[in-house]
């Protein structure tokens, strides 16, 4: 049997029988913990397994001809290296997928790891249809004459957009890469570290209803309606979850 000890992290095998005590420091009883590594039948039905698919978070940038706009975005993917293609999948409902899809232009700026929570707020959290986002914001211009923010990313990558679909809920821009260049050298802050590390924490609530596990909005009732669309994020009923 394989055993793993909690005092000092040791993983062992001891033949059934035998007195169950760590090699490497001695310790024995409840710190020592038996490991079924061996699966036995696959799990169904879980449909949160997608959320295991890895993110990078990134500031989508455009303009509509009377300002700059930009929205938080987790699905970038590059396609191809010659000639470089990236794909970038935006929300229908979002103001910035009609921009881009007008104009056929974007900067895409990754969020640096240490950026503050505030960055998601000013991009994140309201409409570029309504507000100013770059007000009070440090940016420069690219040669696409698009803003790219200098604080709080690591890079930023300028994209024409060859050809787009529309896939359910979502817009598919597959763009060729025009101008790119590097502000600095942190990592690319995931949505797993988002998740455990910049978005507030939810205070305990005695409230009946549901919250949007992407920005924390929350539907006060007993039943969620199944056309339901978080008024802050554009995320649908799959993204909520009983508040606890």
């Amino acid at each position: 049997m394989k055993y793993k000890c909690e005092i000092c992290g040791e993983v062992f095998e001891i033949p059934a029988g035998k007195e169950v005590v760590c090699p490497l420091c001695y310790a024995s009883g409840d710190v020592i913990k038996k490991l079924d590594d061996a699966i036995k039948e696959l799990p169904v039905g879980d449909k949160s397994a997608v959320y295991n698919i890895g993110y990078g978070l990134y500031v989508i940038t455009s303009n509509d001809g009377k300002k700059d706009n930009g929205m938080i975005c987790n699905t970038v993917v590059q396609l191809t290296s010659d000639p470089m293609r990236v794909l970038v999948s935006i929300n229908k409902a979002n103001y910035t997928h009609d921009v881009v899809k007008e104009t056929r232009l974007l900067n895409v700026c990754p969020i640096s790891e240490s950026a503050p929570f505030s960055v998601f707020e000013r991009f994140g959290f309201k409409s570029g249809r309504d507000t100013d986002k770059f007000d009070g914001c440090a940016f420069l211009r690219s040669e696409n004459e698009l803003a790219v923010p200098t604080e709080n990313v690591n890079s930023y990558m300028s994209l024409w957009v060859e050809s787009y679909q529309e896939v359910g809920t979502h817009g598919i821009f597959i763009c060729l890469l025009t101008e790119s260049g590097k502000l600095n050298n942190e990592p690319t802050m995931s949505y797993a570290y988002y998740h455990a590390n910049v978005k507030p924490k939810k205070k305990p609530t005695k409230k009946q209803g549901f919250v949007c596990k992407i920005c924390g909005w929350e539907y006060e009732g007993e039943t969620l309606p199944d056309d339901i669309v978080c008024p802050i994020c554009k995320h649908g009923a799959a993204d909520f979850e009983p508040i606890k």
